[in-house]
């Protein structure tokens, strides 16, 4: 007997326009499992899975029909359905699905910790994004703490190797680190762990909108906050820029406020993305040419020199020590059914989401 399925979608030209669709999921195959959807988490980052999506190959993890997309999200699933002989139903894992109510997988290279997507369509996209972990065997996982997992880990892995990247840079030996769109999730995370390492490492400011300077402020783990209208007072010292909002008029101030000054700009996220950049954007520009940063590249290197083992026990350090941190900085805010999806997705569309509060769905 087939499941009933629901698929959201967005158009991948117009993102603004979506569609929920009802299709009747097939039985899986031999190999295969269909994993019940039970919640994810919605982000600004997930706006720039759709912007990136043909730039990166985001489109290609969930394949809609013609000029529909499926943007990735970060959730919890479990196994209802099960062709393959170590995955039994009931398994709960945890990674990378479509804003959906199922999805079927095509497990490989199962082990203790978990699986990745065997799929033909799926070779050939980056690992990170392939792989399940199950809960029963990830040392980072809490039970009381899923929301905060989909929430911040995914984006946080990224946090952590934009922070390593630099270092590994020494820091382009800029005197700070200069980051926008900073009340997104990966920002906070990046700002954090750059002000762990005290005097050793750069100042961080963070560039936000008027609304949010409030929220950003009190945060506490950046030592300068300005709004986007007084780019024109930054200092005139050397700098990074991480640029996680994408936004094209955003990113030409801050270059041609510090021309020379600025030692490295790294192109992240488009939180912006009604003036995207993402890729660099096609002006020219004071300073260096922005490069995009691609997390899963770093995360390859770091694996290569330590050992998976070895690079997986400090990022779980680090998570700990963030989660503690930021416990109390964002309230969770659970939402179901499709018309609350919906909503919250036009607010994020539209740049009306509340920076204070973290979104988890459930269809």
């Amino acid at each position: 007997m087939s499941l009933e399925a629901t698929t959201f979608q967005s158009l991948k030209q117009d993102l603004a326009q979506t569609r929920f669709v009802h299709h009747a999921l097939q039985d899986p195959l031999p190999g295969q499992v269909v994993v019940r959807v039970l919640q994810f988490a919605l982000t600004a980052n997930n706006i720039t899975y759709g912007v990136a999506g043909d730039t990166i190959g985001y489109w290609k993890f969930f394949p809609a029909q013609g000029e529909w997309g499926c943007i990735p999200v970060w959730g919890f699933g479990e196994i209802v359905r099960s062709e393959h002989p170590d995955l039994g139903e009931g398994t709960r894992i945890y990674g990378y699905f479509p804003m959906a109510t199922h999805v079927t997988l095509e497990p490989a290279d199962v082990a203790a910790h978990g699986f990745s997507d065997g799929a033909a369509h799926r070779r050939g996209l980056p690992a990170i994004y392939n792989q399940y972990l199950l809960t029963q065997a990830d040392p980072a996982y809490q039970a009381d703490k899923e929301a905060e997992q989909m929430l911040y880990r995914p984006l946080f892995t990224t946090s952590f190797l934009i922070d390593d990247f630099l270092a590994d840079n020494g820091f382009f030996g800029a005197k700070r680190v200069i980051l926008t769109s900073a009340s997104s999730k990966t920002s906070i995370g990046l700002a954090h762990l750059l002000s762990r390492r005290g005097d050793a490492g750069p100042k961080v400011l963070g560039l936000t909108s008027v609304a949010n300077l409030d929220f950003v402020t009190g945060l506490g783990c950046y030592d300068e906050v300005v709004a986007y209208d007084n780019i024109n007072t930054l200092a005139l010292e050397p700098a990074v820029l991480v640029d996680m909002a994408g936004s094209a008029t955003v990113r030409a101030a801050v270059h041609n406020r510090l021309q020379d000054k600025l030692r490295h700009s790294a192109a992240v996220g488009a939180t912006h993305w009604k003036d995207s950049a993402v890729g660099g954007g096609s002006q020219p520009l004071a300073g260096p040419a922005p490069v995009m940063f691609f997390a899963p590249s770093q995360a390859q290197k770091r694996i290569k020199e330590l050992g998976r083992a070895g690079f997986e026990s400090l990022l779980a350090s680090a998570w700990k020590n963030f989660l503690f941190a930021a416990q109390n900085w964002i309230k969770v805010e659970h939402l179901h059914g499709e018309a609350q999806l919906q909503n919250a997705y036009a607010d994020f569309i539209h740049g009306r989401s509340d920076p204070a509060r973290g979104y988890v769905v459930a269809l």
